[in-house]
């Protein structure tokens, strides 16, 4: 199959100004990207009239968690039966694509295979979304983030309890068996664990160590939840690939991290923390008091040490917009009627050509499915399915029902884009903006890195 992507104001992600544009897509590879005064050779391609259209890269989720779904307390997730379980993993994974995002990179799963079967059934095509490395659930230690049992009680969490580094190798060894693409080590705690605080890094080097060879050794990737200064240093010590948070690192970790930034990739997932303080609004009890006084210091850490990894060059994951799939957004004519936007919302004929937007054969929907980004009538996304190309229309007035969505939008003049983060539906204000807009998506397979 050759298509062709004709008359789009492009966008490609370089840092270059937009320009009209065409990309020509052969099979299921983007083979092409010039300025539409340059004549591609595209013969026999199916053609995409995208004038009036912006194109851009797709978006990659570089700290994906499919398989935490909405329950009330991380042992929730352990005690869901992994049919269920599985069910749901694949229900925000449509989820996440639907919100724009092509590829994913998991930073852990909640059971040892729930990555793997999703990964494996998008690959087939069985089912639609991103392209996803499947991680194992987080290994952490006796007491640490992720080990939800009591003395009394066994309780099954997001996280598997190994100590010493025996037990570590054998539990990576097993993931590893069982098909996942990257280990996950909870080398420090977090805020909401009692004996594992965030500052603390629980997880030892003979532990790292073990984990790390046992991954490295079959050519697999490591990931770490490190906020403490110390499990940074630990994790860069000790080779990890990819490192989460780093919230609490000092002068000497952060230079550390730029020594090591052509090798790793940090992820600082202030998402969720900016969550958890919505989540806080008007709590006054004694729990939520503490627990805001925990966050507090976090979130500034955050905003304090990512600036400075900027400023240093230093690597975050994902690298938005730089995924081989693309989208197309609708953009209005400089001095257009705004009502435009509105008209080309709600209305199918807006969208072009019809698909899927996931690697593997088609799935023969004819409808989009109903319930995007969340429960019906409260839908923010329209995905429309049909053979190997997706469009997915933004619809003017409902990003205020969008949860935690992050999404790139570009303005009425198609001239400026935009990252903006919806961390919660209580910060309406900070993406109202995001109305207006009608965003479509197409999508192109490529092999996994």
């Amino acid at each position: 199959m050759r298509l062709l992507i004709d008359g789009a104001m492009v966008w490609n992600g370089t840092g270059a100004p937009p320009f009209p544009g065409k990309v020509l897509v052969e099979g299921e590879r983007i083979i092409s990207v010039a300025p539409r005064s340059e004549t591609l050779a595209a013969d026999g391609a199916d053609r995409i009239d995208a004038a009036g259209k912006f194109l851009m890269p797709g978006m990659v989720e570089g700290h994906a968690h499919l398989s935490f779904v909405d329950t009330p307390r991380g042992t929730a997730l352990g005690e869901l039966p992994p049919e269920d379980h599985a069910l749901l993993t694949m229900d925000a994974a449509r989820k996440l694509l639907a919100a724009g995002f092509t590829s994913a990179c998991s930073a852990a799963a909640a059971k040892i295979r729930l990555d793997v079967a999703v990964r494996d059934a998008i690959d087939q095509g069985m089912i639609d979304g991103p392209r996803l490395l499947a991680a194992s659930p987080e290994l952490t230690v006796t007491g640490g983030l992720g080990d939800g049992r009591k003395l009394h009680l066994h309780q099954d969490s997001f996280g598997i309890a190994v100590d010493g580094p025996d037990e570590v190798r054998r539990m990576a060894r097993l993931c590893l068996r069982e098909g996942v693409d990257t280990i996950k080590l909870n080398i420090s705690g977090d805020a909401g664990t009692e004996s594992a605080p965030s500052e603390a890094a629980v997880m030892t080097d003979d532990e790292v160590a073990a984990g790390v060879d046992a991954a490295h050794t079959i050519g697999r990737r490591v990931a770490a939840h490190a906020r403490a200064s110390v499990a940074v240093k630990r994790a860069l010590r000790h080779g990890v690939d990819v490192i989460y948070h780093c919230d609490y690192a000092d002068e000497e970790a952060l230079d550390l991290l730029e020594a090591a930034k052509d090798r790793i990739f940090t992820g600082p997932a202030v998402g969720l923390v900016l969550a958890r303080l919505e989540s806080l609004r008007g709590d006054n009890s004694a729990q939520g008091r503490l627990y805001l006084e925990r966050l507090k210091p976090l979130y500034e850490a955050t905003c304090r040490t990512h600036n400075e990894m900027r400023k240093r060059g230093i690597r975050p994951r994902p690298r938005i917009l730089r995924d081989p799939l693309w989208f197309l957004a609708q953009r209005g004519a400089a001095g257009g009627d705004p009502h435009r936007w509105r008209d080309h919302a709600t209305r199918p004929r807006a969208w072009l050509g019809e698909g899927r937007l996931s690697r593997g054969s088609a799935v023969g929907r004819r409808r989009p499915p109903e319930g995007y980004p969340h429960a019906a009538g409260q839908s923010a996304l329209r995905l429309h399915h049909e053979r190997r190309r997706a469009l997915l229309a933004l619809r003017r007035g409902s990003t205020r029902q969008a949860r935690a969505l992050t999404a790139v939008c570009v303005n009425t003049q198609g001239t400026k884009a935009s990252e903006i983060g919806c961390p919660a539906a209580a910060n309406a204000a900070q993406y109202a903006t995001l109305d207006g807009f009608v965003i479509l998506f197409y999508g192109c397979r490529h092999e996994r890195n």
